[in-house]
């Protein structure tokens, strides 16, 4: 019997199979979860996304809503004019009919025709055809149709109706209209609609329907491809020849006809396509029962005559305004160019567009002027009585005279002394290019040397010139001293600070520039005055700096900016003839700006006003035919080489004036017939100085009136036999002479 073998089943096949699945298994599973894993990933970064995404749109969206929201309806009558006003001296805060504002200068667009009309004054018909043909739930919405809105935006990006108005109800129209914010396509024309939807929202919340659609009415573009009409009342006028409160439902329909496109569908120049719009907007009106079929009818059967008379108006609305003014004066000239310069810098504009928007209208420019101060130096200028004893050719002479108070303001400029019969003439003031002779002696060198205390009140310093190189290379002694009548000398005498100011002696400041340096007094009119027309020659120059001999000149303006700061306890401001400026919708675009440079100490600016005070009050002084009764007057006369041009700068408590007189083709004025120029400077500004408020300027507690000793030019001991008084910083007093 044959013995048979057990047969063992391999189970190690089996293990393989299970080994083989299970990999499978947990390659699948490992598989699952790494698609698990990125989905959930992705879903929570798309989640994470999409939040930050809200939060930051949230953001942008609010920003909009705390910077653009306020729009006001209440400015936007005679939209075609710029106003230039300026502060009404009798204003009673307390009289509800006082004005604090007076109307200085009004710019009217005459390629714009834009009349006002009260809502009461148009026809409830007209009214209708506006709000049913542009928006007929204009009185149930709350100035949002979010609907017609989304669709807006959707053809932002997908401008499948490139010429479809959107989804703008009359109150987000008003909006556009009244700002100019008018961006349709991209990033900006989503941020305009953003902008405008918080603005409506705003808009709609405080004020009433009727107001609204009132602004609509009055703004709503409708001129044609040549003439820029704007309103209803406009419109009435140019097309019918009629007040809006005369239109007939046919001409109604007529004009609302044309909001989609005023060129393409006006019945001037569009008579068949303005018919069939008509019709449309008569239809909607039929629609909503605004109307009666036999209206519709009669509207659609009317035979409306069309004038297109662009000057005709029946409103009354014209006032003082609007009228021809004339000639802007100088004053309005500097205004006008100072306003062109901020709109551009605001706007990004250039000042040529700027100039443009300005004329368009819609701003308000309160200026600095003053109304009486200005009519009276402009009659003072023209007044021959002033510019007699002139014997050859005196019809050439020329003059200007500028007034500015102590933060800059310009209160009064005058460029000529003709009367002004063109806008925009050369300014000599502003303009012109002349050397204010020994007017510039305070600023250049006098108020830097006591700055630095170099010199005092008392200071002794020797009449006698410096030697510096001439053109050839060779050493020459300079400046002379120049008296009234010509010529030039050096005493050799020793003489006070003071006096060396008072009788304009050109050695001192010749001294003094050579101790501080040419480039020294150079910067300090460039950086600390803001003069602008030097150039670099004038630099390493001592005439220019010492006795007013720039290679060019400078302007009067910036000579008499330059001493407010003898008057004001060392401030330097920029001049300027506009406090500020408001947009059409009273928007502040522009602001005068406190802001500063101070230029010396205050106790420096005191001592240079007591002793320029002696150019007037002392019986050598220069100025001392200026002299007033009344009121305190510091200043100083200024002469150029041959007699070529004389200037007169002075300081009251209230304003610094100057005054400049020569002839344009720079010809020597006879020494033996002019009248001087501190007289001059009085028949100017004498009456307006004696009639300001303030008589003395006001002194700082560093400055102190003490004796000095007139041998040594130190203060004053007890011991010290001949004294004087003067003044004095209070940190120089300790200075005691010892004679």
């Amino acid at each position: 019997m044959e013995d048979k073998k057990r047969v063992v089943p391999d189970r190690r096949k089996g293990k393989r199979r299970k080994r083989k699945v299970n990999t499978a298994l947990g390659i699948i599973s490992r598989v699952l979860k790494t698609i698990g894993t990125v989905v959930l990933s992705v879903f929570l970064i798309v989640i994470i996304t999409s939040c930050i995404f809200a939060t930051v749109l949230t953001i942008y969206v609010l920003n909009f809503a705390d910077t653009t929201s306020t729009v006001s309806l209440d400015r936007v009558a005679e939209s075609n004019i710029s106003r230039f006003v300026y502060e009404n001296p009798d204003y009673d805060e307390k009289d509800p009919n006082s004005q604090q504002y007076n109307l200085y200068y009004a710019i009217r667009n005459n390629s714009k025709h834009v009349l006002w009309a009260d809502i009461e004054n148009i026809p409830q018909y007209t009214q209708d055809c506006f709000v049913y043909s542009e928006d007929e739930r204009f009185y149930q919405h709350d100035g949002i149709d979010f609907k017609r809105t989304l669709g807006a935006f959707v053809n932002i990006f997908l401008p499948i109706y490139p010429g479809r108005q959107g989804g703008s109800t009359i109150t987000q129209q008003t909006i556009k209209n009244v700002t100019g914010d008018s961006d349709a396509a991209g990033i900006k024309g989503i941020e305009r609609k953003i902008r405008e939807i918080f603005r409506t929202i705003n808009v709609e919340r405080v004020n009433r329907k009727e107001d609204i659609l009132q602004c609509y009415l009055n703004v709503v573009p409708l001129g044609t491809y040549k003439y820029d009409i704007v309103g209803v009342q406009a419109a009435a006028n140019f097309y019918f020849g009629k007040d809006v409160k005369d239109l007939t439902l046919g001409e109604s329909a007529s004009l609302a006809a044309m909001t989609t496109a005023p060129a393409a569908y006006n019945p001037l120049e569009a008579p068949k396509e303005n018919y069939v719009r008509r019709k449309v907007c008569l239809n909607k009106l039929l629609e909503n029962g605004a109307i009666s079929d036999d209206e519709y009818d009669e509207a659609l059967k009317e035979n409306i005559k069309i004038v297109g008379n662009f000057d005709y108006s029946s409103a009354s609305v014209y006032d003082d305004e609007t009228k021809d003014q004339g000639p802007t004066d100088y004053f309005m000239d500097e205004a006008l160019t100072e306003a062109e310069d901020k709109i551009a810098k605001y706007y990004g504009i250039s000042t040529e567009e700027a100039s443009a928007k300005l004329n368009g209208g819609g701003f308000t420019v309160y200026t600095t002027v003053d109304k009486n101060m200005q009519k009276t130096l402009e009659t003072n200028m023209q007044n021959a009585a002033n510019f007699l004893n002139y014997p050859i050719e005196s019809d050439t002479i020329l003059s200007a005279a500028i007034a500015v108070d102590y933060t800059g303001s310009v209160k009064a400029v005058v460029g000529g002394r003709g009367t002004k019969d063109k806008s925009r003439t050369f300014n000599i003031a502003t303009q012109g290019k002349r050397s204010p002779g020994s007017c510039i002696k305070p600023i250049a060198s006098y108020a830097p040397a006591v700055e630095s205390n170099l010199v005092t009140w008392s200071t002794k310093i020797k009449d006698e010139p410096i030697v510096i190189k001439n053109a050839q290379g060779q050493n020459e002694k300079w400046p002379q001293n120049y008296s009234e009548t010509g010529g030039g000398n050096w005493s050799g005498k020793y003489m006070f600070t003071w006096q060396m100011l008072a009788q304009s002696k050109n050695t001192c400041p010749a001294q003094l520039v050579q101790k501080l340096t040419p480039e020294y007094c150079f910067n300090f009119l460039q950086e600390k005055l803001g003069i602008s027309t030097m150039n670099e020659n004038d630099m390493h120059n001592y005439s220019g700096v010492t006795v007013g001999g720039f290679n060019e000149g400078l302007h009067l303006s910036e000579v008499v900016g330059a001493y407010m700061i003898f008057g004001n306890g060392g401030r330097k401001y920029e001049l300027s003839y506009i406090n500020y400026i408001e947009d059409a919708q009273g928007k502040v675009i522009y602001e005068k700006t406190d802001g500063y440079k101070q230029a010396i100490s205050d106790d420096t600016a005191y001592v240079m006003n007591r002793m320029m005070q002696q150019v007037v009050n002392d019986s050598q002084g220069t100025g001392r035919n200026a002299k007033l009764i009344t009121t305190d007057l510091v200043a100083k006369t200024g002469t150029s080489s041959n007699w070529e041009d004389l200037t007169f700068v002075g300081c009251t408590p209230d304003f610094v004036s100057g005054i400049w007189i020569g002839y344009d083709n720079h010809k020597t004025i006879p020494t033996g017939y002019y009248k001087n120029s501190d007289a001059l400077w009085k028949a100017m500004f004498g009456e307006l100085a004696e009639a300001e408020p303030n008589k003395e300027f006001d002194v700082p507690d560093s400055v102190q009136k003490a004796y000095y000793c007139t041998q040594t030019g130190l203060i004053a001991s007890k011991t010290c036999r001949t004294k004087a008084e003067g003044w004095f910083k209070t940190s120089q007093l300790g200075h005691v002479c010892n004679h």
